[in-house]
C-alpha cells in the first residue's frame, strides 16, 4: 500500500541514536552504527523522530510499504522493552489522534558539538594545569550513540551532572580509565535515558558500570535508572555506586 513512512539516509546518519529514543513505536534501531527501520509495520509514519535528527538524515515520504500494525507494534515493544514502552506508545497514539496531519518538523542543523571524537587523556601538566582524563566526545546521554566505539568493553561511568563540580578530584579518582556518560535524573526525561542505557549495556559487553551521583534524594534516581537498565538488558554486571555530599565528600 502507499502511505507515509520514515526514510533514512544512511550517508547522513551519524548513529547518534536520538531518533531511536524519540520513536515511541520502537521502529528504529542503531545497527552497525547507522539508524535503520526495523520493520515497516512498526512505523506509524507520523514523524516524531524528525526533529530529533541532528544531521537531517530522516524524512517522511509517501511510499509503498506494509500497513502500520499497532497490535504487532505493541507486542514488539512488550517483548523488547517492557510494559512501560507500550504505555509510552499508547500516549503517543492518543497525541497523534488529536492531530490530522503529519508534523513538518524541520531537522536540526548538524551540530559540531555532537560530532563523535576519541582522544588520549591528557598527560602533561604544562603551566601547572591539572590534566583532563576525558577520552571521548560527546558525553551527554542524549548525544552519545549506543554503538559508539569508545563504549566497547568499557569501564563505564554514569555521572550526574553536578558531581564533577562538587568533587575536586573527579578526573583523577573517578574518571581516569573510564568512558563517561552524564545526565540529570531530576531535570531530564528519564525514560529515553533508560532506553538508551539499556541499549548501551546490551550492545557493548561492558567491563563495569559505576554510577556517581549526589547525596540529594532526587539524584538517587540515576542509580535506580542504571539498575533498571541492567535488568532490562539481562546483564550480570554488578552496579557500583559513588555518592557525593554537596561539599564534595564521598560517603
Amino acid at each position: 500500500m502507499k502511505r507515509k513512512i520514515i526514510i533514512i539516509d544512511e550517508d547522513l546518519c551519524d548513529g547518534c541514536g536520538d531518533c531511536v529514543v524519540a520513536c515511541a513505536e520502537g521502529a528504529i534501531e542503531i545497527i552497525e552504527g547507522k539508524a535503520k527501520l526495523v520493520k515497516e509495520q512498526y512505523c506509524d509514519g507520523f514523524g516524531d523522530c524528525l526533529g530529533e535528527c541532528p544531521t537531517g538524515a530522516l524524512r517522511i515520504e509517501e511510499a509503498d510499504a506494509d500497513a502500520f500494525d499497532p497490535d504487532a507494534t505493541r507486542q514488539h515493544l512488550l517483548d523488547s522493552q517492557g510494559p512501560q514502552a507500550v504505555e509510552r506508545m499508547e500516549k503517543a497514539a492518543a497525541r497523534h489522534a488529536t492531530q490530522t496531519t503529519t508534523p513538518t518538523a524541520q531537522p536540526k542543523a548538524g551540530c559540531p558539538g555532537a560530532r563523535a571524537a576519541e582522544f588520549d587523556a591528557a598527560t602533561s601538566t604544562a603551566t601547572g594545569q591539572v590534566p583532563s582524563q576525558l577520552t571521548h566526545w560527546p558525553i551527554q546521554m542524549r548525544l552519545i550513540s549506543p554503538d559508539a566505539p569508545v563504549l566497547k568493553n568499557a569501564d563505564l561511568l554514569l555521572a550526574a551532572d553536578c558531581t564533577a563540580f562538587a568533587y575536586g578530584d573527579f578526573h583523577r579518582k573517578l574518571l581516569a580509565g573510564k568512558a563517561i556518560i552524564i545526565g540529570c535524573p531530576k531535570l531530564d526525561e528519564t525514560e529515553p535515558y533508560l532506553e538508551k542505557l539499556t541499549a548501551i549495556i546490551k550492545n557493548n559487553d561492558l567491563k563495569s558500570l559505576t554510577v556517581a551521583h549526589m547525596e540529594v534524594p532526587c539524584c538517587h534516581g540515576l542509580a535506580h535508572l542504571a539498575q533498571q537498565a541492567l535488568e532490562r538488558a539481562a546483564s550480570k554486571l554488578e552496579l557500583q555506586t559513588v555518592i557525593l555530599s554537596i561539599r564534595g565528600d564521598i560517603s
